[in-house]
């Protein structure tokens, strides 16, 4: 009896060993002829940082400006499926590989081809890809990624910084290198990259996201009534009517920095009747805003930036308004950290259309560093 136990057990685990070389004889040998599971990383499995979602057919949408997510590879080549919504239409990734800023990509709506990434040697390689472009320009469409040995790079318990502003924030019209001013589509210049923003991340060594949308303001945008940050900074997409709301217990960024007051301060375009700017609406407009972040981040510490595209009158008038917002939120959450500002140098910005250039941008930065530093 012992002996047939012991024939009974010897049979049974050798069954089970003959399986699982099986099975792993099919798993490599179709991952020879068919780039096997092992070497797809499907858009679903991916942790961006920033406003993303998944559909209906598990492919990530990217929406906001600089949303961005990593992973590592093998060999020399990884391939990214990605494509916009739009057939008629185009937009821009960038990437870094093994931490070195490479360039932006640009995605057509007609393309049907990968995205082809080339590394110099056959060792592991570690890839960051981000959405160069804001909210309005539409969600970049990643259904996969392939690659030998590929693994998604999953989020660390770094410190976290939201950069909410404008067009500034966004690194719009900064980037004139491939499209010059004033040709093509506005977007062409946008480079999220190398704003300020994600520069002084790098620099600390802290993540970011960025919730920033151009021409907008905190009562009112740069040549309409709104809708205005406020309105729609609870939206996933930043738009007005959409109803998807933002799940913010996705992050929880030690530091908000808010800076917005550049449009809410603009002439207009000219065709619609501007009325002159009006300090007690952008300040109460500007209280409540900092309300509902708080909302949002009970413990987070907030900053208010000003603007490095005003100046003159305009920019002592916007730091004379922080300087109340500042006064009264410290007055109405005397338990709470204490509102920190910080106000830009003068600077004359030589971007597109008056915005910061890359070039301002890294100047920006250099700025903010210690502000930051310190808040962390």
């Amino acid at each position: 009896m012992v002996i047939k136990n012991i024939l009974s057990f010897f049979c049974f685990n050798y069954f089970k060993f003959i399986v699982v070389i099986c099975i792993s004889f099919i798993s490599c040998d179709s991952a020879k002829t068919n780039k096997s599971s092992c070497n797809i990383l499907p858009a679903a499995s991916l942790q961006p940082y920033g406003r993303f979602i998944v559909n209906d057919k598990q492919e990530v949408e990217l929406i906001s400006s600089g949303v961005h997510f990593g992973f590592t590879f093998e060999g020399k080549q990884c391939e990214i499926f990605a494509s916009i919504s739009n057939a008629n239409a185009h937009n821009y990734l960038q990437y870094e590989l093994d931490g070195i800023y490479q360039k932006r990509i640009k995605i057509s709506g007609n393309s049907k081809e990968p995205i082809i990434i080339n590394a110099a040697d056959t060792g592991k390689h570690t890839i960051w890809i981000y959405k160069a472009t804001e909210a309005y320009t539409g969600a970049i469409l990643i259904q996969k990624i392939s690659g030998e040995k590929i693994r998604v790079l999953q989020k660390q318990s770094l410190p976290l910084i939201e950069f909410i502003g404008n067009s500034i924030t966004c690194g719009a019209a900064a980037d004139a290198s491939e499209v010059a001013c004033g040709a093509g589509e506005y977007h062409d210049q946008h480079n999220a990259y190398y704003a300020y923003g994600p520069r002084v991340a790098r620099a600390l060594g802290t993540e970011f996201i960025l919730s920033s949308i151009s021409g907008v303001g905190i009562y009112r945008n740069w040549h309409s009534d709104g809708p205005a940050m406020p309105e729609v900074y609870e939206k996933t997409d930043f738009q007005k009517n959409n109803t998807i709301l933002w799940n913010f217990k996705a992050y929880t960024p030690h530091v908000v920095s808010i800076a917005l007051g550049t449009n809410d301060f603009s002439n207009g375009d000219g065709l619609k009747k501007r009325d002159p700017f009006d300090s007690s609406i952008f300040v109460s407009s500007y209280i409540k805003f900092v309300q509902l972040v708080k909302s949002k981040y009970l413990h987070a510490q907030i900053a208010l930036l000003s603007s490095p595209m005003l100046n003159g009158s305009n920019r002592v008038t916007l730091q004379n308004c922080l300087s109340t917002v500042k006064n009264k939120i410290d007055a109405l959450y005397p338990g709470s950290k204490p509102i920190a500002l910080y106000f830009f140098k003068p600077m004359q910005t030589r971007g597109c259309g008056g915005h910061p250039s890359v070039e301002d941008h890294a100047i920006l930065a250099e700025e903010l560093i210690p502000f930051f530093k310190k808040l962390l």
